[in-house]
């Protein structure tokens, strides 16, 4: 059994520390937000995500994980300190790092033994080294720290499993026999460790991010081209994904990719590389590609409707992926400030992100189900790949609009039998719209 710190309860850090307890070790998870702690102290999670909450109270009946606001009863047995926190998209799409900093500012003036600190938190390159130096300048003397860079690949919506089961471990530092330490953690995981140094491991994070970032805008703008060639890019992507070079995932068009992840990750890197005297012409046409996917749905619907003043537009999910509540940069908050400003009235249902949505978006009447949400509109549209969306009753959905246009902004339906059940449907990259109008 190992003591280990986690600084920083959202996803990564709670998950995180979670796991980490389930492998048998000592976890303490330190946090500065009051509200978030005491909530945790009632096995009341702060994000939703599939499997958490019973791994947590599991942990936290064995005595092996608890959470507190203190640095102080965080480091008292400390072996390894995580450092977790967010880091914000800056003004110019650079990673905002002051939490990091307070953070490791923190963990080195409460540190009173030698400890590992492992950076988890998503960081630039050259983080490694920033926390290195204010650990030299605060750190009490005597105390040795050394520290690693542990980059996270987690998926939100399946973190959980992510952490249980992970492709491969990256550590980076100029301390081999720390990083090898820190790989013991992880030993029980049965995966690939590669060690490496630290700036090689940040980098591999953001290369990682902004890889899977460029499948998605390719294949989105693949879309783009069926719709005007008369292709379907389902079956392109799936022919394209036989091919063992290539491979099936990251290959579904859409709406386009948000999350807390891949836009700021994305724009970091484009950030860090424009400031280091490179141009990065794919990572900009990257990020321009995805905006444009909320546009062309824009567009379809004022050439469907004939404008959008005083319109109904439904939307069947608000969170940027399904299995989660997350609404950080959802592809539903740019498309629906889009049509509001055309002076649309936008309604939508998601199956757990509606309490989130109320910050995000005011102006949204949230309705209590789909069906409420196809109620007298004009035109509804999939936002997120919710799996109970799929099993809708298509005919009654129909039945409760106003008029029946759909576009499905995931292509989860069938054009057919959509066609059937009376919609005017047009998927992303599905070729021409199919049904008629009645």
């Amino acid at each position: 059994m190992k003591h280990i710190c986690i600084v920083g309860t959202g996803y990564v850090g709670l998950v995180t520390g979670a796991c980490f307890a389930d492998l048998g070790n000592d976890v303490v998870c330190v946090d500065i937000d009051e509200f978030k702690i005491d909530r945790l102290n009632h096995d009341v999670m702060p994000i939703f995500e599939p499997g958490l909450e019973e791994i947590v109270r599991q942990n936290r009946t064995m005595k092996r994980l608890s959470f507190t606001t203190s640095y102080a009863e965080g480091m008292k047995k400390a072996e390894f300190v995580f450092i977790a926190v967010d880091t914000p998209e800056g003004m110019q799409g650079e990673a905002d790092l002051r939490h990091v900093r307070s953070a490791a500012e923190q963990i080195a003036r409460t540190l009173t033994h030698d400890a590992i600190i492992v950076n988890k938190s998503t960081v630039p390159i050259g983080t490694g080294d920033l926390v290195a130096s204010i650990m030299e300048r605060h750190v009490h003397p005597g105390v040795k720290v050394s520290v690693v860079s542990n980059p996270e690949f987690l998926r939100e919506g399946s973190a959980v499993y992510d952490c249980q089961h992970p492709d491969r471990i990256v550590l980076g530092s100029q301390d081999r026999e720390a990083a090898e330490q820190v790989a013991q953690l992880y030993l029980s995981l049965r995966c690939p460790i590669m060690v490496t140094d630290l700036r090689t491991a940040e980098m591999i994070k953001y290369a990682s991010n902004a890889f899977l970032a460029t499948r998605l805008s390719f294949i989105n703008e693949i879309a783009t081209i069926c719709d005007q060639m008369g292709a379907d890019v389902k079956e392109v992507a799936e022919g394209m994904g036989y091919d063992k070079r290539i491979g099936h995932a990251f290959l579904n068009a859409g709406l386009g990719w948000g999350g807390s992840c891949f836009p700021k990750d994305v724009q970091a890197l484009a950030y860090m590389a424009s400031t280091h005297g490179t141009h990065p012409q794919l990572l900009r046409a990257v990020i321009d590609i995805n905006r444009y996917q909320r546009q062309r749905v824009v567009h379809q619907l004022r050439e469907w409707l004939g404008g959008l003043d005083e319109r109904v537009v439904g939307f069947l999910g608000l969170s940027f992926k399904p299995n989660t509540d997350d609404m950080r940069s959802a592809p539903s908050i740019e498309l629906a400030h889009l049509l509001y400003n055309e002076g649309a009235h936008v309604k939508a249902y998601d199956p757990a992100a509606i309490d989130n949505a109320r910050r995000f978006l005011p102006e949204v009447e949230l309705c209590t189900d789909p069906y409420l949400v196809a109620k007298d509109s004009d035109a509804l549209v999939v936002v997120t790949e919710w799996n109970e969306f799929r099993h809708l009753d298509k005919v009654r959905l129909r039945m409760a609009m106003r008029q029946p246009y759909l576009i499905d902004g995931r292509n989860i339906y069938d054009a057919e039998e959509m066609a059937q059940a009376g919609f005017v449907y047009w998927g992303m990259g599905r070729g021409t719209s199919m049904g008629t109008e009645e």
